[in-house]
């Protein structure tokens, strides 16, 4: 199911929760204050372009979650973006990130995992992307989460040389600016 806007905040206790059963979790680690920050992110990311959020349910609750919007210019600079802006260079931050659907979260608690609901997740949340245009990150550590992107079809977009970290960029696999 998809909602856009403030809608979502009637689910807000349960998607803090999925978010803090997956990320307290290795690889990621999350603590308290980080989910509490997410919490309060969501308030506010309600109210940006084109946000939207697509979830899973079932009888034990959420399942998964993703949540996005449309990424606007200036490129944003918390969290994990300035990585993104340097790896990819001005340029390529404008023609393939800017204007594109930008998937901020994805989270598929344990016991969904391995049952396509990743994949519905991202097929649904990306199923009205301007130009097919949408795009993630993450984190290189992550090695399960990378490679299930690489099987989902989305491209990893190589960083610019000497500027590579820990952060990945996806492009969707309909992208028009996949490598």
């Amino acid at each position: 199911m998809i909602s856009y806007g403030r809608s979502v905040l009637d689910l807000a206790d349960e998607l803090v929760d999925a978010y803090a059963d997956v990320f307290s979790a290795p690889p990621w680690n999350e603590d308290a204050e980080t989910i509490r920050q997410f919490a309060g992110r969501l308030q506010s990311d309600v109210r940006r372009p084109g946000f939207r959020t697509a979830f899973a349910q079932s009888p034990a609750g959420i399942d998964g979650f993703a949540t996005a919007w449309l990424t606007q210019a200036p490129f944003p600079q918390g969290r994990g973006y300035p990585q993104v802006a340097a790896q990819l260079g001005p340029e390529r931050v404008r023609a393939l990130l800017v204007g594109a659907l930008g998937i901020d979260e994805l989270a598929v608690r344990a016991y969904a995992r391995g049952t396509g609901t990743g994949r519905a997740l991202l097929t649904e949340i990306t199923a009205d992307a301007p130009h097919h245009r949408a795009w993630l990150l993450t984190s290189r550590l992550a090695t399960d989460t990378v490679a299930t992107y690489h099987r989902l079809g989305w491209h990893e977009v190589p960083a610019l040389p000497g500027t590579e970290t820990n952060v990945v960029v996806f492009l969707a696999p309909d992208h028009p600016g996949r490598p």
